[in-house]
């Protein structure tokens, strides 16, 4: 074999390799450099809970892997300072558009009401609470039962007027207990429509509000009729005599009186001959 091809075929070989290294070492130093690449975010420095106002010492700028971005999140101070939290935020947690309400939206409860809904409250106990186990963020079915009506004193009904309602605050709560304990309260905030809050009203002041508990995941509104003790019972409410609203004319008879005939005689007398005729008259 020639000494000459065999030097050049290693030499060949050598620089692919070599290449191919250099390639391998170019790649890999690219990926590491972007990799360590970072971006600033904005982060609580600090747990936030709902409804109290970001401040320039409550939150900060952290290093974030730039490859990781997180939508809507912020990486300017003042766009945050000064709004409100709507959601509890976790120390060096980004803060992110979705948990924070608008500037001069307020604090407080008033930053988790959305636009266009109305927060309403109503009186609750133990019952009504369903046991204590109602949290803020919970959803509800409200039921009214009337019963001291005249027109349902007989046979009071139960109807559900509101269906999956999400429950604002527990009390004065605005979050839940972390450890899910029970707990009775005297008033409930619902968030409601202004149409439904105007049912929520009117209903709380006609009978009982009922509080039912439902899946939150549960986004279905079965159709559903008044319940009334007829229903329960298993027996067919008494029939109501329904009145016709024919009405028949009633004419009164007519009395006819015999009608009298009159008769008239007349006498005449010519050249000694006498005659009578006779005329009846009606």
């Amino acid at each position: 074999m020639n000494p000459k091809r065999i030097v050049l075929a290693v030499v060949l070989a050598v620089v692919i390799a070599g290449i191919v290294s250099y390639a391998f070492m170019m790649r890999l130093r690219s990926q590491q450099i972007n990799e360590a690449k970072t971006i600033k975010l904005v982060a609580a420095t600090q747990p936030l809970a709902s409804g109290t106002p970001i401040t320039a010492d409550s939150v900060g700028l952290i290093d974030w892997p730039a490859k990781m971005p997180v939508t809507g999140s912020f990486s300017k101070l003042e766009d945050v300072v000064g709004r409100s939290v709507i959601y509890p935020i976790e120390e060096h947690q980004p803060i992110v558009e979705h948990d924070v309400a608008q500037a001069g939206s307020g604090i407080g409860l008033t930053v988790k009401i959305p636009e266009g809904m109305r927060a309403v409250s109503v009186r609750s106990n133990d019952v009504v609470g369903v046991a204590g186990f109602l949290y803020p963020g919970s959803h509800v079915d409200v039921l009214l039962t009337i019963a001291k009506t005249a027109e349902f004193a007989e046979n009071p009904q139960t109807q559900t007027i509101l269906a999956n309602v999400e429950v604002l605050t527990a009390g004065q709560r605005i979050e839940p207990d972390p450890k899910g304990k029970p707990e009775t309260v005297n008033v409930v905030t619902l968030l409601l429509k202004p149409e439904d809050g105007e049912k929520l009203v009117l209903a709380a002041s006609q009978g009982s509000i009922q509080f039912v508990l439902r899946n939150g995941a549960d986004q279905n509104a079965p159709e559903t009729k008044p319940v009334n003790l007829a229903d329960i019972m298993g027996k067919k409410p008494p029939e109501q005599k329904v009145q016709s609203s024919a009405r028949r004319s009633v004419r009164p008879a007519v009395v006819t009186e015999p009608q009298r005939t009159v008769v008239y005689e007349v006498e005449t007398f010519a050249g000694g001959t006498r005659k009578v005729d006779k005329f009846e008259s009606r």
